[in-house]
């Protein structure tokens, strides 16, 4: 199956056109039920985000997709799912634009120097784009976290909370700003890297400071109605470009991880011996990475999950004793040069060998030569 095309066709188009006016309706009646608190709180970020997700999570899962696009490997959904939702984005945005537009340009002469948001049409208008950008960005970082096959539970609100970060960019805004450059044209980018520099959000896991983010970050597409059309479409379906990169960037890494895992899992001999050795080294330069802590996390689920191994020793282990490990060592017979595979790979899960990751191998290949 070929990509979705970049210049789709004009029936294409109104068809997209028919599902996203479907989507608006749908959004509009959403916002109808939001008091004007929960705008100004974010507390509408909360219950979009429910709406959104109660049983789009339950229909869309990896068979879903596999019936969709058969035959095609996950990257190259991953990629067609990122260009169809960027367009969808750009449609959305030049309805909404221009009918934000239409709304201030029916105040001129009447409304004084009224503030365009004051107005309620031009304000439903920009709460039907948030939350259609919203949900549609939400709903693509969620496909793509399924299409790698990376398990997450909407219910858990650790999963919950990663999905919102991965959707959004949000990691203190530098992950985005970084991205950013790399992934939109030249002569919009100081445009998108504008939206993306203002009220960055710090790591905070209350949903409202989410919303309100989002609302502010949100404004600056409508803050120049005579440009607002293509504003918004530019920002539409850029923000919706680079939040589906992020999302692919991140969600393809973890894939490979887990990946990782259960290859060391299944070709292990040793794997309860494989947990300690693998601790060992990931904290031989007493800093853990975020891919060595996914790494960890994602091979003691699979050691317990398919080989029925839970050590609850390690579990406890605070800082970990290398003699410990050296003695388990010793005490198991057969061939242990094995753990040297396994020690290396752990070791470059997250790039080059560091000069005391090659001391501790060095050591494991002494002691596993010496068994």
């Amino acid at each position: 199956m070929t990509d979705v095309p970049t210049k789709p066709d004009e029936s294409d188009d109104d068809a997209a056109r028919k599902d996203i006016d479907r989507e608006r309706a749908e959004l509009r009646e959403f916002i109808k039920g939001l008091r004007p608190d929960d705008v100004k709180s974010g507390n509408w970020f909360e219950k979009l985000v429910a709406q959104a997700l109660s049983t789009y999570t339950t229909k869309v899962d990896w068979q879903y997709f596999q019936e969709k696009y058969k035959g095609v490997p996950a990257d190259g959904i991953v990629e067609q799912r990122i260009t169809m939702a960027s367009r969808y984005a750009a449609l959305e945005g030049g309805l909404s634009a221009g009918a934000y537009s239409a709304a201030v340009a029916a105040t001129i002469g009447s409304a004084g120097g009224a503030s365009p948001l004051a107005l309620p049409a031009a304000a439903v208008t920009l709460m039907v784009d948030l939350t259609y950008i919203t949900q549609l960005q939400l709903r693509l970082a969620y496909d793509i976290s399924v299409l790698y096959r990376v398990p997450l539970d909407v219910s858990d609100p650790d999963d919950m909370w990663k999905l919102i970060r991965v959707a959004f960019t949000i990691k203190g805004g530098e992950v985005a700003r970084e991205g950013v450059t790399k992934s939109v044209p030249f002569v919009v980018r100081p445009l998108v890297k504008h939206f993306y520099s203002k009220n960055v959000l710090v790591a905070a896991k209350g949903l409202p400071v989410v919303g309100k983010h989002l609302l502010q970050r949100n404004v600056i597409k409508v803050g120049i109605p005579l440009v607002g059309i293509p504003l918004a479409v530019v920002l539409n379906r850029y923000t919706t470009l680079v939040a589906g990169r992020h999302a692919r960037a991140v969600f393809r890494n973890e894939a490979r991880v887990i990946e990782l895992a259960g290859r060391l899992s299944s070709q292990s001999r040793y794997p309860q011996l494989m947990l300690w050795v693998a601790w060992l080294v990931i904290t031989a330069d007493h800093k853990v990475g975020d891919d060595e802590t996914l790494l960890m996390r994602h091979l003691a689920r699979i050691v317990r999950e398919e080989r029925g191994v839970v050590d609850d020793q390690l579990a406890n282990v605070v800082d970990i004793d290398p003699e410990d490990v050296w003695k388990r060592l010793d005490a198991e017979p057969g061939d242990l040069t094995q753990l040297l595979d396994v020690a290396h790979r752990v070791a470059t899960v997250d790039g080059d060998l560091t000069a005391r990751e090659k001391e501790v191998i060095a050591e494991l290949s002494d002691r596993c030569r010496r068994a």
